[in-house]
């Protein structure tokens, strides 16, 4: 007996052990990277793969000039523009150009091309062309600046105001990764805006006062003309920046495999390696591009197939109906995760629908949710006709008028009312015939006889 006991607490022990060894999806490491703000977003599905101060205001530098560009390409869609319309740059365009400025050395007086100050903007980060650009759109730089921030606001950013069209410091002049996704995101919807952040150099033909000029970009993630040891297979953009007050700033695009990823790296720094110094915003993008590449994937968590029951009613052919969802979805998820056992399926359905049905209709959705958040939601739709009984709508409408309130109200008065009538009926007085009834007229007369 008492080896039985030892045996059964021995088996129970190893039975705990095992269910207690059973551990979810391995966890993924935190890339840990050194800048003072961070983000890598999903570029398909727009879901957040990691972010560090994501949501707090930071220093954008030039990156700011992606708001810029926006608001350009934009007025081309409107027709208020037109890429090879020529605009002239102004003393007062030029005014608030600082010794240090990157600049493309535009020159007042000078004519270029909407389509030239945008390559001049976005691949040498030339601080001049906001405020040319702002000039011929609105009359001034300030008046640029107020639309940059209404655009802003449209599109969501919450922790964004700029104070000009350069990214040149100013304590009044700041944005938040994610509002700088928001935006980027609205921007790479132009093709013209992705050939020109993915363009590596760029050529602006002779004006009327300069010669020609070979731009070549300050995106060491897609070329190396201007430092080496930083290009990034799949790099495709978009812009950088760097002050002082900001650090070095990065936003970025990267494709592997079908799937695109973006980067913001802000307050990056320089550190110093045994081969020399290197700039942080491109070695933590490249860190950053790789984690996101490495630990998810798209996986799919819902099939077009899966098949559920929902009760019907008001029809004699069938009391269910099958739904499926809308298309086969997937989310991007960590790489190693278990669909079946990691995954949570909710169902938001009625607990009955009424026939006809109609074969594709949505009678509901279902949500897929990993770790406390909901990654899909996609509609449930019937997967056949449901036809209607006549006679079962009958019996309810039937039902339902007996069921009211009133009705049954009246009912009760009604029978009441019956009742009151048949006891009345069998308890009133009758009235008697015969002796102290009707008196005979001859038997009364007591007249002379003759």
């Amino acid at each position: 007996m008492k080896i039985r006991r030892i045996l059964s607490v021995f088996l129970l022990a190893v039975l705990l052990t095992g269910l207690l060894c059973v551990v979810p999806a391995q966890a993924i490491e935190d890339p840990d990277i050194q800048a003072r703000a961070a983000m890598l977003v999903d570029a398909d599905t727009g879901r957040v793969l990691y972010e560090k101060n994501g949501y707090t205001a930071q220093y954008p530098a030039s990156i700011t000039k992606v708001m810029v560009a926006l608001l350009v390409l934009e007025a081309v869609d409107q027709g208020d523009l037109r890429m090879d319309q020529e605009i002239t740059a102004t003393e007062s365009s030029l005014a608030n150009l600082t010794p240090d400025s990157s600049t493309a050395d535009i020159e007042a007086g000078e004519t270029l091309t909407v389509e030239q100050l945008l390559y001049c903007m976005l691949l040498v980060s030339a601080n001049e062309t906001g405020d040319i650009l702002g000039e011929a759109m609105y009359g001034s730089d300030t008046a640029m600046v107020e639309q940059m921030n209404r655009r802003a606001a449209e599109l969501g950013c919450t922790n964004t105001h700029f104070a000009n069209t350069s990214g040149l410091h100013d304590p009044n002049h700041y944005i938040s990764p994610w509002d700088i996704y928001l935006i980027a995101r609205e921007a790479l919807k132009h093709d013209t805006f992705v050939t020109i952040c993915s363009s590596k150099s760029y050529t602006v033909p002779e004006t009327n006062m300069h010669q020609q000029r070979d731009l070549h970009t300050t995106n060491a993630l897609i070329s190396n003309w201007r430092s080496t040891g930083y290009l990034y297979e799949g790099a495709t953009g978009i812009k950088t920046g760097t002050t002082q007050e900001a650090g070095h700033c990065l936003l970025a695009s990267a494709t592997r495999n079908g799937r695109t990823l973006i980067s913001i790296v802000l307050g990056a720094g320089i550190s110093s390696e045994e081969d020399g110094y290197r700039t942080m915003s491109f070695t933590e993008t490249s860190r950053l591009f790789d984690w996101g590449f490495d630990n998810f994937t798209n996986l799919t968590v819902l099939e077009e197939e899966k098949l559920y029951a929902v009760p019907v009613e008001l029809s004699k052919e069938t009391n269910t109906v099958m739904v499926h969802p809308e298309r086969t979805t997937q989310a991007v998820l960590p790489y190693d995760l278990d669909p079946e056992a990691d995954l949570t399926y909710t169902l938001d359905l009625p607990t009955s629908v009424d026939a006809p049905v109609t074969a594709g209709e949505q009678l509901g959705t279902v949500t897929v949710s990993y770790n406390g958040q909901d990654y899909v939601t996609v509609p449930l739709l019937a997967l056949n006709d449901v036809p209607v009984s006549r006679f079962l709508v009958g019996k309810r409408a039937v039902e339902a008028f007996f069921a009211r309130s009133t009705v049954r109200i009246a009912l009760v008065v009604l029978a009441v009312l019956i009742v009151l009538l048949l006891i009345w009926r069998l308890v009133r007085p009758r009235r008697r015939y015969g002796r102290g009834g009707r008196r005979s007229l001859h038997s009364s007369y007591r007249g002379r006889r003759r």
